[in-house]
């Protein structure tokens, strides 16, 4: 569906491009396929070759919208997770099931309550970060101060009963989640046709992973809240609640999960097993970026989404894999990651 929006807008006629057809047959010219005219120019200017691949310019600009999306999903994702794990040092394997558990929130409020896409993007992160501070207050809060890996095999456990019970109760197969009609259409840029939502995906996922950053790093709250991490008594000493700090760290954290879910709602369909598909490739993101880096999570996010894209146009076989051999090259240059600070 997505190649169907993104023909070239002048394909087939002159519209002052300085195409022109080929010679008509029987008339004398170059044999076919080496015509030299004017034309040849402007379908060579509409072709790339790459490593032996030709592609159109408008299929380029297709993949390359297409990892832009997924790297938006990838740093939302991969920001909760460096904000859960370089704020309170736990590594939330449940993270996944959080943004399933988004695009489900989103889902009911629609077809129990009738509130639409707007509303379910206000409150979904609100119920799901709601739920994450419960899971912090009866079982993380119990493993402070243990192994990082105490955390992570509790909330991978956690992600298996929550899949399980969703998967149980709706099945495996997704339900359907309506565009707004706000954001339907494409949007004609010239040279390949937008799809209005999936470009609102970009600009709201960078406008929220920037103003986390923004609130993390250059904020009093933020100063407070990388305190209340490296040492806790003195921020007691200014009269701070550090557990309940913590908890709504934590929730917070579990909130961009379940926010990035209600974007995908409409792209993907809202199905249990959306949350594990995604995860796996995520924590390779936040292990590049850096563990805990806020802004290496959003920058690596973004990067690698379009190198995903690409690959799938000129190296299909390797693209389920090109992220996680990034990894490894990553980590055996630089262990800490590309934005994260060596030990």
């Amino acid at each position: 569906m997505l190649r169907m929006l993104l023909l070239p807008r002048f394909a087939g006629e002159d519209s002052g491009s300085g195409f022109s057809p080929p010679p008509r047959s029987g008339a004398r010219g170059p044999p076919e396929g080496r015509w030299r005219g004017p034309g040849s120019r402007a379908r060579r200017r509409l072709e790339v070759n790459l490593f032996g691949h030709v592609i159109s310019l408008p299929q380029l600009y297709g993949q390359l919208l297409i990892g832009l999306i997924n790297g938006s999903f990838y740093a939302l994702l991969s920001l909760g997770l460096a904000v859960i794990f370089g704020m309170l040092t736990i590594v939330n394997f449940a993270h996944g099931a959080f943004y399933m558990m988004g695009a489900f929130a989103a889902y009911f409020l629609l077809k129990l309550t009738g509130l639409n896409y707007w509303w379910a993007l206000i409150l979904s992160p609100l119920i799901v970060g709601a739920i994450g501070a419960v899971v912090e207050i009866l079982f993380l809060k119990r493993l402070a101060g243990f192994d990082p890996l105490y955390s992570l095999l509790l909330t991978f456990g956690l992600a298996l009963i929550i899949q399980g019970l969703f998967q149980y109760y709706f099945g495996a197969s997704g339900l359907p989640y309506a565009i707004p009609k706000e954001l339907g259409g494409a949007y004609n840029l010239g040279f390949m046709f937008l799809p209005v939502y999936r470009g609102w995906v970009i600009v709201a996922s960078m406008a929220v992973c920037f103003g986390t950053w923004l609130v993390i790093e250059k904020t009093k709250l933020g100063a407070y809240l990388r305190a209340g991490t490296e040492n806790p008594t003195m921020v007691r000493a200014f009269g701070i609640n550090v557990p309940r700090m913590i908890t709504l760290t934590y929730a917070f954290g579990v909130a961009l999960a379940a926010f990035a879910g209600v974007l995908a709602a409409p792209i993907n369909q809202v199905r249990p097993g959306m949350g594990a598909d995604i995860i796996v490739v995520v924590f390779a993101v936040v292990v590049i970026g850096g563990m805990g880096s806020i802004l290496g999570s959003i920058v690596t996010g973004f990067v690698l989404g379009v190198i995903e894209g690409l690959t799938k146009v000129f190296y299909p076989e390797a693209s389920n894999t090109v992220v996680f051999v990034i990894m490894a090259l990553v980590l055996l240059i630089r262990p800490s990651g590309l934005f994260g600070r060596t030990a």
